[in-house]
């Protein structure tokens, strides 16, 4: 937990459970994804029975050392060996929301924006990014 820490990342709780006391979990500030709210689980019923084994969680496969990523929409599984890849088009992404948002603030239509940039769209992100890296 403390390598992630130290790069920006925090750790949290996933699971497609439920957490009792639900408030006070969120209260702690510690991000936590589950089902439903629930009642203290039985000592005797819920037991580890192991550890560092692959799981389902919300109907997904997770692996150990399978990177997990939430915010408020969501938790999404990336496997390790396509997480840089996962990151760059994220990145590239956002980027793109960035200037779509800009374009649609001054006035332009989401039409040729979304759900696919047509050409002249793609010319003006290209562009935009100079602008904005001071190379252009």
């Amino acid at each position: 937990m403390r390598p992630a820490q130290g790069a920006g990342l925090r750790a949290g709780i996933v699971t497609d459970g439920g957490l009792r006391d639900t408030e006070g979990v969120f209260k702690t500030g510690l991000p936590a994804y589950h089902r439903r709210p629930s009642s203290p689980p039985s000592r005797i019923v819920h037991q580890p029975a192991d550890l560092g084994l692959p799981i389902a969680c919300g109907g997904v496969a997770v692996y150990p050392g399978d990177i997990i990523v939430g915010d408020g929409d969501g938790v999404v599984v990336i496997p390790p060996d396509i997480v840089d890849a996962v990151a760059e088009e994220a990145l590239a992404t956002t980027l793109y929301d960035e200037f779509a948002e800009e374009e649609v603030a001054r006035g332009r239509s989401l039409i040729g924006l979304f759900p696919g940039a047509r050409e002249e769209a793609k010319r003006d992100f290209e562009a935009w990014k100079s602008r904005r890296s001071g190379s252009g």
